[in-house]
């Protein structure tokens, strides 16, 4: 690609790979897009995987809690019932994304399924928000993201997540005439991830077709933030051995319940520390 002219420049940065570009794009705009590296029947696969739990949930007893919270559109934590939405948390392109941006030992806070219904006017994900909610502030490099994965093609038509531009440098949240000025609806194909960072305002927008969106969030974040579901109390610690997804589910991070767990916990990682590698 021939370069562009320009002159006085002493520092410019350089994309080697796709997933360069994306981070330089989630830097400076707060959002990309990610394929997933997923084939059409692995995309497929995961749609009727998705169908298959949100109608099963949806009859049973967290249908009724979901529907009695507000969350009628929401799958939580699909990943405790089906290996391929684990599989999905832990993509590759996602985790190396995160490894590059949030920096070694992130956490997944949470994994929600997504509906945005039919010819609704509204739904739980309209409203403008962060993902990180009631916080005001910025920080020199993404403290979370959100790797939002596209069962389905997001379009104008049918909803496709809008967004402020470079809105995660920006302590408040924008007078109505900026909003309205500078917001953008981000279209993205089925199998991939729309990826912002946390502090970034958005929403979804209105879906005028007559078929349901559906989509499956991610937020990942630095070790230190709270989980949204205590992963590795739901889950159970024989649901993953494998070190790396143990370590993204934060089985590696227990949160002590008394002094005498942490000093043991203490105890524990200068003995790992001081082991001959």
């Amino acid at each position: 690609m021939e370069a562009t002219a320009r002159y006085g420049v002493r520092l410019a940065n350089e994309a080697r790979d796709p997933l360069d570009e994306a981070a330089e794009t989630l830097r400076l705009l707060g959002y990309a897009i990610v394929d997933a590296g997923l084939s059409a029947a692995e995309l497929e696969a995961l749609r009727e995987r998705f169908r298959a739990l949100y109608e099963a949930e949806d009859r049973g007893t967290l249908g009724a809690l979901r529907r009695a919270a507000g969350e009628a559109e929401l799958l939580r934590c699909p990943l405790a019932r089906d290996p391929a939405f684990l599989a999905l948390a832990s993509n590759p392109r996602i985790l190396a994304l995160c490894e590059a941006l949030i920096g070694p030992g992130f956490l997944l806070n949470q994994q929600n399924g997504v509906v945005n219904p039919a010819g609704a006017a509204t739904y739980s994900q309209s409203p403008f928000h962060r993902d990180l909610p009631y916080q005001h502030f910025v920080s020199t490099r993404p403290l979370a993201l959100n790797a939002l994965f596209c069962l389905d093609p997001f379009t104008e038509e049918n909803g496709a997540t809008w967004v402020i531009p470079a809105s995660h440098k920006e302590e408040a949240f924008p007078s109505e005439p900026v909003l309205r000025a500078q917001r953008r609806q981000v279209s993205a194909p089925a199998g991939s991830f729309l990826v912002l960072d946390c502090m970034l305002w958005h929403g979804g927008g209105v879906n005028r077709t007559a078929q349901d969106r559906r989509a499956v969030n991610h937020v990942y974040t630095i070790a230190m933030m709270r989980q949204q579901i205590d992963l590795p109390a739901y889950l159970g610690d024989d649901f993953v051995q494998e070190a790396g997804l143990r370590q993204l589910l934060g089985f590696h991070h227990p949160q002590p319940r008394s002094v005498e767990e942490y000093l043991t916990a203490q105890a524990r990682k200068r003995e790992a520390q001081a082991r001959p590698r």
